[in-house]
């Protein structure tokens, strides 16, 4: 059912509040072997897209594509580490191989602290190395894979949809994440840049930024070195008083690739209980 309002010439319809334009679209997930990429990977196959699940381990990756697959999905492992501008440029142009085209990206692979090989602690404490390392997969990676995937949208003159992944901690700096905070914080600047270059071209870039998120990496390791730290969180952090899913932030950059947030971009999407307003 379609109408118009009085005294304005634009037609407005009855729409689905399910994004109903993702089906038959290719998108490209990185970090999509396990957590949040995984989910998000499940999410859009759901709704008939065709997903790239890229990731750096065969296995994690393969395994997200069985899921897809046994769920009446469709989907493929193309092997990538976002460090590398040949193994992005690859996976970009295997993309298109494989399905044609490339209508939306969500870069989502990150590391931070482990409290093993990239230890927690104070910036005065943190290793050359470590930041290196962090910077090289948080930052360049989504620089790498912004440039890669907005030039072969540019090439197909159709638009696009690009979701990248910050945190919290990307917007308010916490002690004791030296490099991983500065690292998030510039995937929301690079992600904006990227936004306002596009913008005219049709080519949409977002970010969301999760808080404590289970069943992830990074929550999994912070919990292995104090594990009351869920509890404290749930009582004095998160206003809403629990952990968020990776369930809660896929279907936040569903949303954000698809249709039905045409006029949004540039913007961050914080999906933490609350906990950014504390």
């Amino acid at each position: 059912m379609c109408f118009k309002m009085n005294g304005n010439s634009q037609e407005f319809c009855e729409v689905d509040y399910m994004p109903n334009d993702i089906n038959g679209k290719v998108a490209v997930i990185t970090g999509a072997g396990s957590g949040i990429g995984r989910m998000t990977a499940l999410e859009l196959a759901g709704l008939g897209a065709k997903v790239v699940v890229a990731d750096m381990s065969d296995a994690a990756g393969e395994e997200s594509v069985k899921l897809i697959r046994d769920n009446g999905g469709e989907a493929t492992f193309i092997k990538c580490n976002v460090t590398s501008e040949e193994s992005v440029k690859n996976m970009v142009e295997k993309t298109v191989a494989l399905y044609g085209r490339l209508d939306c990206a969500f870069n989502n692979a990150g590391i931070g602290p482990d409290g093993v090989k990239i230890k927690y602690g104070p910036l005065v404490d943190t290793e050359e190395a470590d930041w290196d390392k962090i910077m090289a997969v948080n930052l360049k990676g989504v620089f790498l894979c912004l440039k890669h995937e907005i030039k072969q949208m540019l090439k197909q003159e159709k638009g696009g949809a690009i979701v990248n992944t910050s945190s919290i901690g990307g917007l308010k700096m916490a002690p004791g994440f030296g490099a991983y905070g500065p690292s998030k914080a510039g995937v929301v600047a690079v992600s904006q840049t990227a936004a306002i270059e596009n913008a005219k071209a049709g080519i949409r870039v977002n970010i969301v930024c999760p808080g404590p998120i289970s069943d992830t990496g990074l929550m999994s390791n912070t919990l292995a070195m104090n594990p009351n730290e869920a509890d404290e969180l749930r009582e004095k952090v998160i206003p809403m008083g629990k952990l968020g899913t990776p369930l809660d932030v896929a279907h936040a950059v569903v949303w954000l690739l698809s249709d039905m947030a045409g006029h949004t971009t540039g913007q961050t999407f914080s999906v933490d209980g609350g906990m950014i307003i504390m």
